[in-house]
């Protein structure tokens, strides 16, 4: 199939090879002999579940979205 590229380097994939990964958002590009190569890759949130620790901690210790907002605007202050 075609695909052709655009001013801003961008390359329009044909919608049904693009079926073919309905699930997948990012792939691997690579160059090699003359041609391109996307790998479907997962994406993994590594410091997810540190977040998640940080969240549950910050509840539990009564700090609100606002009271965060309010240290980064102080913060920004100086």
């Amino acid at each position: 199939m075609l695909c052709k590229r655009t001013y801003k380097n961008q390359v329009t994939i044909p919608k049904k090879v693009m079926e073919k990964f309905a699930d997948v958002e990012y792939f691997e590009a690579t160059a090699e002999e003359g041609k391109i190569t996307l790998t479907p890759v997962e994406i993994s949130l590594r410091g997810k579940a540190n977040l998640d620790k940080i969240r549950k901690k910050m509840s539990a210790l009564g700090v609100t979205p606002q009271d965060v907002d309010d240290a980064i605007a102080w913060a920004r202050k100086k």
